[in-house]
């Protein structure tokens, strides 16, 4: 019995919450780290067509990119190296992006994520 003040069970987060209990977690993370990297990419002036200039902003790309390290660094060990590999170049690539992209490049080790995975040159 619920109480007057107790919310009513929401059927589509119940649905919800048994398909994430189907999926593999090596899905979920590299899905993750997949949309980390879109929106960092897109953060750090990538994206496509004329507007991508517009869309550059390194201060929300420095987030994007140390959360993608922190992810990709914690979960590496679990997810075995034919996953973890390719988000690691990704994560390089971007880290890399990153430094091409800003005016005043942060010193070796400082860039973002780089405490957790090196520096990036």
């Amino acid at each position: 019995m619920t109480s007057p003040t107790d919310p009513a069970p929401i059927p589509e987060a119940a649905e919800a919450a048994r398909d994430l209990a189907d999926v593999p977690a090596v899905e979920i993370v590299t899905t993750l780290a997949v949309h980390l990297m879109s929106a960092a990419a897109i953060r750090c002036g990538l994206g496509e067509g004329p507007e991508a200039e517009g869309d550059r902003d390194l201060a929300e790309a420095r987030i994007l990119i140390a959360a993608l390290a922190g992810l990709v660094t914690a979960s590496a060990p679990d997810l075995g190296p034919q996953h973890a590999a390719p988000l690691r170049d990704g994560l390089t690539a971007l880290q890399r992006a990153f430094r091409e992209a800003s005016s005043i490049p942060d010193a070796p080790g400082a860039g973002p994520g780089e405490a957790l995975t090196g520096p990036v040159v």
